[in-house]
Protein backbone atom coordinates (compact mmCIF):
# COMPACT_ATOMS: atom_id res chain seq x y z
CA UNK A 1 0.00 0.00 0.00
CA UNK A 2 1.12 3.45 -0.84
CA UNK A 3 0.88 5.90 2.03
CA UNK A 4 0.16 9.61 0.82
CA UNK A 5 -0.62 12.77 3.41
CA UNK A 6 -4.31 13.68 3.32
CA UNK A 7 -5.83 15.77 0.08
CA UNK A 8 -5.28 19.48 0.69
CA UNK A 9 -2.43 19.57 3.22
CA UNK A 10 1.56 19.68 2.50
CA UNK A 11 4.21 18.73 3.90
CA UNK A 12 6.56 21.42 4.99
CA UNK A 13 10.55 19.88 4.59
CA UNK A 14 13.36 21.55 6.08
CA UNK A 15 14.16 24.19 3.63
CA UNK A 16 10.79 25.48 3.58
CA UNK A 17 10.39 25.51 7.71
CA UNK A 18 13.32 27.72 7.76
CA UNK A 19 11.48 30.17 6.04
CA UNK A 20 8.14 29.26 7.70
CA UNK A 21 9.79 29.93 10.86
CA UNK A 22 11.67 33.23 9.56
CA UNK A 23 7.82 34.34 9.20
CA UNK A 24 6.54 33.32 12.43
CA UNK A 25 9.68 34.88 14.74
CA UNK A 26 9.81 37.85 12.51
CA UNK A 27 5.63 37.97 13.30
CA UNK A 28 6.67 37.75 17.06
CA UNK A 29 9.00 40.08 17.40
CA UNK A 30 6.75 42.68 16.11
CA UNK A 31 3.85 41.66 17.71
CA UNK A 32 5.83 42.47 20.78
CA UNK A 33 6.44 46.01 20.08
CA UNK A 34 2.96 46.54 19.53
CA UNK A 35 2.54 44.56 22.92
CA UNK A 36 0.64 41.92 21.45
CA UNK A 37 1.25 39.05 23.85
CA UNK A 38 1.24 34.93 22.40
CA UNK A 39 -1.84 33.14 23.10
CA UNK A 40 -2.35 29.50 22.40
CA UNK A 41 -5.72 27.84 22.28
CA UNK A 42 -7.23 24.20 21.51
CA UNK A 43 -7.16 22.86 18.03
CA UNK A 44 -10.47 21.31 18.59
CA UNK A 45 -13.32 23.17 20.58
CA UNK A 46 -17.22 22.66 20.97
CA UNK A 47 -19.09 22.67 17.53
CA UNK A 48 -21.08 25.27 18.66
CA UNK A 49 -18.04 27.98 19.56
CA UNK A 50 -17.85 28.70 16.07
CA UNK A 51 -21.29 27.46 15.11
CA UNK A 52 -22.79 30.44 17.19
CA UNK A 53 -20.12 33.04 16.22
CA UNK A 54 -19.78 32.16 12.88
CA UNK A 55 -22.74 31.97 11.61
CA UNK A 56 -25.16 29.49 10.82
CA UNK A 57 -25.58 30.90 7.20
CA UNK A 58 -21.79 31.06 6.80
CA UNK A 59 -20.02 28.92 4.31
CA UNK A 60 -17.83 28.14 7.20
CA UNK A 61 -20.74 26.58 9.55
CA UNK A 62 -22.45 25.19 6.13
CA UNK A 63 -20.14 23.67 4.23
CA UNK A 64 -16.63 23.58 5.59
CA UNK A 65 -16.08 22.89 9.10
CA UNK A 66 -14.36 19.33 9.69
CA UNK A 67 -16.52 18.22 12.76
CA UNK A 68 -17.21 14.96 14.19
CA UNK A 69 -18.82 13.67 17.50
CA UNK A 70 -16.21 12.63 20.21
CA UNK A 71 -16.40 9.08 22.16
CA UNK A 72 -17.95 10.73 24.71
CA UNK A 73 -21.39 12.03 22.17
CA UNK A 74 -20.03 15.28 22.48
CA UNK A 75 -19.97 17.48 18.91
CA UNK A 76 -16.58 18.85 18.15
CA UNK A 77 -15.14 20.47 15.35
CA UNK A 78 -11.62 21.21 14.49
CA UNK A 79 -11.08 24.84 14.31
CA UNK A 80 -11.88 26.90 10.91
CA UNK A 81 -10.48 30.13 11.94
CA UNK A 82 -8.46 31.46 15.14
CA UNK A 83 -10.88 34.27 16.86
CA UNK A 84 -13.68 32.34 18.23
CA UNK A 85 -11.34 29.62 20.52
CA UNK A 86 -9.46 33.35 21.54
CA UNK A 87 -12.74 34.68 22.26
CA UNK A 88 -14.19 31.43 24.20
CA UNK A 89 -10.37 31.61 26.07
CA UNK A 90 -10.84 34.96 27.19
CA UNK A 91 -14.13 34.79 28.16
CA UNK A 92 -13.44 31.27 30.34
CA UNK A 93 -10.35 32.51 31.54
CA UNK A 94 -11.81 35.57 32.75
CA UNK A 95 -9.21 38.17 31.37
CA UNK A 96 -11.79 41.15 31.17
CA UNK A 97 -11.44 41.10 34.90
CA UNK A 98 -9.55 43.93 36.44
CA UNK A 99 -6.23 42.94 36.95
CA UNK A 100 -5.84 42.71 33.09
CA UNK A 101 -5.20 46.07 31.76
CA UNK A 102 -7.10 46.92 28.67
CA UNK A 103 -6.84 46.66 25.84
CA UNK A 104 -6.07 42.89 26.32
CA UNK A 105 -3.78 42.45 23.40
CA UNK A 106 -2.80 38.86 21.85
CA UNK A 107 -1.65 36.82 19.08
CA UNK A 108 -1.82 33.17 17.70
CA UNK A 109 -0.13 31.07 15.13
CA UNK A 110 -1.66 27.50 14.30
CA UNK A 111 -3.17 25.00 12.22
CA UNK A 112 -7.00 25.86 11.24
CA UNK A 113 -9.37 23.54 8.97
CA UNK A 114 -11.51 23.50 6.03
CA UNK A 115 -13.25 21.22 3.84
CA UNK A 116 -13.17 23.44 0.67
CA UNK A 117 -11.28 22.26 -2.94
CA UNK A 118 -7.60 22.43 -2.49
CA UNK A 119 -5.98 25.26 -4.33
CA UNK A 120 -2.74 27.27 -4.70
CA UNK A 121 -2.40 28.90 -1.48
CA UNK A 122 -5.47 27.32 0.31
CA UNK A 123 -5.56 23.94 1.54
CA UNK A 124 -7.73 22.10 4.20
CA UNK A 125 -5.31 22.16 6.50
CA UNK A 126 -3.71 25.79 6.77
CA UNK A 127 -1.68 27.78 8.96
CA UNK A 128 -2.88 30.94 10.46
CA UNK A 129 -1.23 34.25 12.26
CA UNK A 130 -3.58 36.34 13.81
CA UNK A 131 -4.11 39.12 16.37
CA UNK A 132 -7.29 40.20 18.62
CA UNK A 133 -7.76 43.23 21.10
CA UNK A 134 -10.00 43.49 23.47
CA UNK A 135 -11.83 46.15 25.75
CA UNK A 136 -11.33 49.02 23.62
CA UNK A 137 -14.29 50.91 21.22
CA UNK A 138 -12.02 53.61 20.04
CA UNK A 139 -11.37 53.58 16.60
CA UNK A 140 -7.53 54.64 17.08
CA UNK A 141 -7.40 50.79 18.41
CA UNK A 142 -8.91 49.97 15.06
CA UNK A 143 -6.21 52.02 13.12
CA UNK A 144 -3.41 50.60 15.30
CA UNK A 145 -4.52 47.01 14.29
CA UNK A 146 -4.82 48.23 10.51
CA UNK A 147 -1.30 49.92 10.74
CA UNK A 148 0.08 46.30 12.49
CA UNK A 149 -0.98 44.49 9.77
CA UNK A 150 0.71 47.04 7.46
CA UNK A 151 3.74 47.63 8.90
CA UNK A 152 3.67 43.25 9.46
CA UNK A 153 3.46 42.51 5.33
CA UNK A 154 6.18 45.54 4.69
CA UNK A 155 8.38 43.52 6.95
CA UNK A 156 8.26 40.37 5.00
CA UNK A 157 9.29 42.74 1.90
CA UNK A 158 6.07 42.56 -0.08
CA UNK A 159 5.37 44.91 -2.09
CA UNK A 160 2.36 46.97 -4.22
CA UNK A 161 -0.22 46.53 -1.17
CA UNK A 162 -3.84 48.13 -1.06
CA UNK A 163 -6.05 48.49 1.91
CA UNK A 164 -9.48 48.65 1.35
CA UNK A 165 -11.93 49.71 4.27
CA UNK A 166 -15.68 49.53 5.02
CA UNK A 167 -17.71 49.90 8.08
CA UNK A 168 -20.66 47.60 8.75
CA UNK A 169 -22.01 50.51 11.80
CA UNK A 170 -23.34 49.54 15.17
CA UNK A 171 -26.30 47.11 15.39
CA UNK A 172 -28.76 49.87 14.16
CA UNK A 173 -27.27 50.72 11.43
CA UNK A 174 -26.55 47.00 11.17
CA UNK A 175 -30.43 46.46 11.35
CA UNK A 176 -31.93 49.27 9.27
CA UNK A 177 -29.27 48.71 6.32
CA UNK A 178 -30.24 44.79 6.94
CA UNK A 179 -34.23 45.95 6.11
CA UNK A 180 -33.16 48.01 2.83
CA UNK A 181 -31.44 45.23 1.55
CA UNK A 182 -34.40 42.70 2.06
CA UNK A 183 -36.34 44.72 0.16
CA UNK A 184 -34.08 45.21 -2.24
CA UNK A 185 -33.43 41.67 -2.67
CA UNK A 186 -36.84 39.89 -2.59
CA UNK A 187 -38.34 41.27 -6.07
CA UNK A 188 -34.81 38.92 -7.64
CA UNK A 189 -35.83 36.13 -5.24
CA UNK A 190 -36.57 33.27 -8.08
CA UNK A 191 -33.15 34.72 -9.80
CA UNK A 192 -30.88 34.31 -6.60
CA UNK A 193 -28.71 30.93 -6.02
CA UNK A 194 -29.96 28.37 -3.84
CA UNK A 195 -27.58 29.70 -1.18
CA UNK A 196 -28.73 32.63 -1.23
CA UNK A 197 -32.09 32.51 -1.07
CA UNK A 198 -31.51 30.52 2.31
CA UNK A 199 -29.44 33.55 3.47
CA UNK A 200 -32.16 36.13 2.58
CA UNK A 201 -33.81 36.31 5.53
CA UNK A 202 -31.19 35.02 7.99
CA UNK A 203 -28.61 36.84 7.03
CA UNK A 204 -29.02 39.16 4.09
CA UNK A 205 -25.36 41.03 3.66
CA UNK A 206 -23.90 37.51 3.28
CA UNK A 207 -25.39 37.65 -0.47
CA UNK A 208 -23.15 40.76 -1.35
CA UNK A 209 -20.30 38.13 -0.19
CA UNK A 210 -21.51 35.70 -3.08
CA UNK A 211 -19.65 34.61 -5.54
CA UNK A 212 -22.49 33.04 -7.51
CA UNK A 213 -22.33 35.06 -11.06
CA UNK A 214 -25.70 35.54 -11.05
CA UNK A 215 -25.90 37.01 -7.41
CA UNK A 216 -23.29 39.42 -8.18
CA UNK A 217 -25.36 40.61 -11.49
CA UNK A 218 -28.07 40.86 -8.53
CA UNK A 219 -26.33 43.24 -5.78
CA UNK A 220 -24.53 45.88 -8.23
CA UNK A 221 -27.54 47.78 -7.70
CA UNK A 222 -27.58 47.21 -4.28
CA UNK A 223 -27.72 49.78 -1.53
CA UNK A 224 -24.71 50.81 0.13
CA UNK A 225 -24.35 50.24 3.91
CA UNK A 226 -22.78 53.56 4.13
CA UNK A 227 -26.19 55.52 3.24
CA UNK A 228 -27.71 53.39 6.62
CA UNK A 229 -25.35 54.49 9.32
CA UNK A 230 -26.45 56.25 12.30
CA UNK A 231 -24.43 59.60 13.27
CA UNK A 232 -22.35 57.50 16.26
CA UNK A 233 -21.11 54.90 12.97
CA UNK A 234 -20.32 57.68 10.84
CA UNK A 235 -18.34 59.39 13.33
CA UNK A 236 -16.63 56.46 14.08
CA UNK A 237 -15.70 55.69 10.53
CA UNK A 238 -14.81 59.40 9.83
CA UNK A 239 -11.97 59.04 12.64
CA UNK A 240 -10.86 55.95 11.37
CA UNK A 241 -10.13 57.51 8.14
CA UNK A 242 -8.66 60.67 9.47
CA UNK A 243 -6.51 58.60 11.74
CA UNK A 244 -5.51 56.36 8.73
CA UNK A 245 -4.80 59.94 6.70
CA UNK A 246 -2.70 60.89 9.71
CA UNK A 247 -0.38 58.15 9.26
CA UNK A 248 -0.26 58.43 5.62
CA UNK A 249 -1.45 55.12 4.94
CA UNK A 250 -3.62 55.36 1.70
CA UNK A 251 -6.70 53.21 1.69
CA UNK A 252 -9.84 52.65 -0.69
CA UNK A 253 -13.33 52.46 0.71
CA UNK A 254 -15.22 49.41 -1.07
CA UNK A 255 -19.00 49.96 0.12
CA UNK A 256 -19.10 46.12 -1.04
CA UNK A 257 -17.24 44.25 1.57
CA UNK A 258 -18.73 42.30 4.16
CA UNK A 259 -16.35 39.85 4.85
CA UNK A 260 -17.31 36.07 5.31
CA UNK A 261 -18.23 36.18 8.73
CA UNK A 262 -20.95 37.21 10.73
CA UNK A 263 -19.44 38.24 13.91
CA UNK A 264 -18.31 41.90 12.27
CA UNK A 265 -19.03 44.97 12.90
CA UNK A 266 -17.67 48.55 12.77
CA UNK A 267 -14.77 48.54 10.75
CA UNK A 268 -13.49 45.98 8.77
CA UNK A 269 -10.74 45.87 6.38
CA UNK A 270 -8.53 43.71 3.69
CA UNK A 271 -5.04 44.19 2.94
CA UNK A 272 -4.57 43.38 -0.89
CA UNK A 273 -1.19 42.27 -2.88
CA UNK A 274 -0.62 42.55 -6.99
CA UNK A 275 0.20 39.33 -7.99
CA UNK A 276 -0.19 36.36 -10.64
CA UNK A 277 0.50 34.03 -7.42
CA UNK A 278 -2.34 34.33 -6.32
CA UNK A 279 -4.56 35.25 -9.32
CA UNK A 280 -4.84 37.56 -11.67
CA UNK A 281 -5.72 41.22 -9.81
CA UNK A 282 -5.25 42.44 -6.57
CA UNK A 283 -5.85 38.85 -4.12
CA UNK A 284 -6.62 39.33 -0.09
CA UNK A 285 -3.79 38.40 2.01
CA UNK A 286 -4.62 39.86 5.33
CA UNK A 287 -8.11 40.69 6.64
CA UNK A 288 -10.19 41.37 9.45
CA UNK A 289 -12.51 43.85 11.53
CA UNK A 290 -14.00 44.94 14.58
CA UNK A 291 -16.93 42.49 16.45
CA UNK A 292 -18.53 44.53 18.78
CA UNK A 293 -21.10 41.44 20.67
CA UNK A 294 -18.63 38.29 20.08
CA UNK A 295 -17.92 38.34 24.01
CA UNK A 296 -21.29 38.47 24.77
CA UNK A 297 -22.35 35.50 22.63
CA UNK A 298 -19.80 33.56 24.18
CA UNK A 299 -20.87 33.77 28.06
CA UNK A 300 -18.89 37.02 28.60
CA UNK A 301 -19.79 40.30 29.33
CA UNK A 302 -20.06 43.82 27.03
CA UNK A 303 -16.74 43.98 25.81
CA UNK A 304 -15.61 45.18 22.17
CA UNK A 305 -12.59 43.60 20.41
CA UNK A 306 -10.60 43.72 16.65
CA UNK A 307 -8.54 41.58 15.01
CA UNK A 308 -7.08 40.23 11.63
CA UNK A 309 -5.94 37.02 10.05
CA UNK A 310 -3.36 36.45 7.71
CA UNK A 311 -2.82 32.92 5.56
CA UNK A 312 0.60 31.61 6.43
CA UNK A 313 0.26 29.29 2.57
CA UNK A 314 -0.26 32.59 0.62
CA UNK A 315 2.04 34.67 2.43
CA UNK A 316 4.69 31.69 1.23
CA UNK A 317 3.52 31.92 -1.94
CA UNK A 318 3.91 35.79 -2.53
CA UNK A 319 6.97 36.40 -0.44
CA UNK A 320 8.26 33.62 -3.15
CA UNK A 321 6.66 35.11 -5.82
CA UNK A 322 8.28 38.69 -5.22
CA UNK A 323 11.69 37.09 -4.88
CA UNK A 324 11.87 38.08 -1.03
CA UNK A 325 15.36 36.85 0.13
CA UNK A 326 15.31 35.00 3.19
CA UNK A 327 17.88 35.48 5.80
CA UNK A 328 20.07 32.21 6.41
CA UNK A 329 19.31 31.08 10.45
CA UNK A 330 20.98 27.85 10.47
CA UNK A 331 24.51 28.91 10.20
CA UNK A 332 27.06 26.55 11.05
CA UNK A 333 30.21 27.61 13.30
CA UNK A 334 32.02 24.57 13.37
CA UNK A 335 33.00 21.16 12.09
CA UNK A 336 34.38 18.86 13.20
CA UNK A 337 36.72 16.31 11.53
CA UNK A 338 38.06 12.85 13.16
CA UNK A 339 41.28 11.28 11.57
CA UNK A 340 41.25 7.76 12.87
CA UNK A 341 38.31 5.45 14.61
CA UNK A 342 40.32 6.26 17.68
CA UNK A 343 39.36 10.06 17.61
CA UNK A 344 35.34 9.12 17.80
CA UNK A 345 34.97 9.76 21.22
CA UNK A 346 37.27 13.23 21.14
CA UNK A 347 35.14 14.50 18.19
CA UNK A 348 31.91 13.70 20.07
CA UNK A 349 32.94 15.57 22.50
CA UNK A 350 34.46 18.18 21.69
CA UNK A 351 30.97 18.79 19.53
CA UNK A 352 29.09 18.70 22.57
CA UNK A 353 31.04 20.78 24.55
CA UNK A 354 30.61 23.60 21.58
CA UNK A 355 27.12 23.31 21.37
CA UNK A 356 26.63 23.53 25.36
CA UNK A 357 28.70 26.83 24.95
CA UNK A 358 26.61 28.36 22.18
CA UNK A 359 27.90 26.79 18.82
CA UNK A 360 26.36 25.16 16.13
CA UNK A 361 28.52 22.17 15.81
CA UNK A 362 28.54 19.15 14.00
CA UNK A 363 30.96 16.25 13.18
CA UNK A 364 30.61 13.27 10.64
CA UNK A 365 28.22 9.67 11.92
CA UNK A 366 28.97 7.73 8.54
CA UNK A 367 32.90 6.89 9.29
CA UNK A 368 34.19 8.20 6.02
CA UNK A 369 37.60 9.70 5.14
CA UNK A 370 38.95 13.15 5.95
CA UNK A 371 38.66 14.05 2.37
CA UNK A 372 34.75 13.57 2.65
CA UNK A 373 34.61 15.16 5.73
CA UNK A 374 36.49 18.57 4.34
CA UNK A 375 34.36 18.32 1.26
CA UNK A 376 31.18 18.10 3.67
CA UNK A 377 32.33 21.04 5.54
CA UNK A 378 32.80 23.21 2.93
CA UNK A 379 29.21 21.80 1.40
CA UNK A 380 27.32 23.16 4.43
CA UNK A 381 29.71 26.56 4.67
CA UNK A 382 30.93 25.68 8.36
CA UNK A 383 32.83 28.91 9.50
CA UNK A 384 35.77 26.82 11.21
CA UNK A 385 36.90 23.44 11.12
CA UNK A 386 38.97 21.34 14.05
CA UNK A 387 40.90 18.65 13.01
CA UNK A 388 41.74 15.92 15.32
CA UNK A 389 43.93 12.88 14.68
CA UNK A 390 46.29 10.38 16.74
CA UNK A 391 49.02 12.87 16.71
CA UNK A 392 46.64 16.14 18.17
CA UNK A 393 45.26 13.59 20.44
CA UNK A 394 49.13 12.71 22.02
CA UNK A 395 49.80 16.21 21.89
CA UNK A 396 46.41 17.11 23.25
CA UNK A 397 45.62 19.92 20.69
CA UNK A 398 43.62 20.00 17.78
CA UNK A 399 44.43 22.35 14.24
CA UNK A 400 41.37 25.15 14.39
CA UNK A 401 40.69 26.49 10.58
CA UNK A 402 39.00 30.02 9.80
CA UNK A 403 37.50 28.60 6.04
CA UNK A 404 36.98 31.79 4.78
CA UNK A 405 40.83 32.92 5.25
CA UNK A 406 42.46 29.91 5.24
CA UNK A 407 44.21 30.39 8.47
CA UNK A 408 45.20 27.68 10.68
CA UNK A 409 46.82 26.87 14.16
CA UNK A 410 47.24 24.31 16.69
CA UNK A 411 45.09 24.75 20.00
CA UNK A 412 45.03 22.94 22.91
CA UNK A 413 42.20 20.91 23.68
CA UNK A 414 40.97 22.76 26.77
CA UNK A 415 41.00 25.52 25.31
CA UNK A 416 38.52 24.37 22.65
CA UNK A 417 36.08 22.64 24.75
CA UNK A 418 36.67 25.36 27.72
CA UNK A 419 36.05 28.77 25.81
CA UNK A 420 35.75 29.04 21.96
CA UNK A 421 35.33 32.13 21.76
CA UNK A 422 38.46 33.53 23.04
CA UNK A 423 40.14 30.99 21.39
CA UNK A 424 38.54 32.76 18.53
CA UNK A 425 39.71 36.12 19.57
CA UNK A 426 42.69 34.91 20.55
CA UNK A 427 44.21 32.88 17.40
CA UNK A 428 42.07 35.34 14.79
CA UNK A 429 40.37 38.53 14.00
CA UNK A 430 39.84 40.24 17.07
CA UNK A 431 36.40 42.00 16.14
CA UNK A 432 34.86 38.52 14.95
CA UNK A 433 32.77 36.50 17.17
CA UNK A 434 30.13 33.89 16.80
CA UNK A 435 26.85 35.10 17.68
Amino acid sequence: MKYQRPKGTADILPDDAKKWNYVEETARMLFEDYRYHEIRTPMFENFDVFSRTSGDTSDVVTKEMYDFDDKGGRHMSLRPEGTAGVVRAFVENKLYGPEHPRPVKVFYMGSMFRYERPQSGRQREFHQIGVEAFGSNEPELDVEVIAMGMDLLKHFGLSDLRLEINTLGDKQSRDAYRQALIDFLEPHFDELSDDSKVRLHKNPLRVLDSKDKRDKEIVKDAPSILDYLNEDSKRHFDRVKSLLDALKIPYVIDPDMVRGLDYYSHTIFEIMVNSKSLGEGYTTICAGGRYNGLVEQLGGPEMPGIGFGLGMERLMLLMDAQDVTFPVLDQLDVYVVGIGEQTSVETLQIVQALRANGFSADRDYLDRKPKAQFKTANRLNAQYTITIGESELESKKANVKQMTSGKEVAVPLADITQDFDDVINKYFNDDEEID
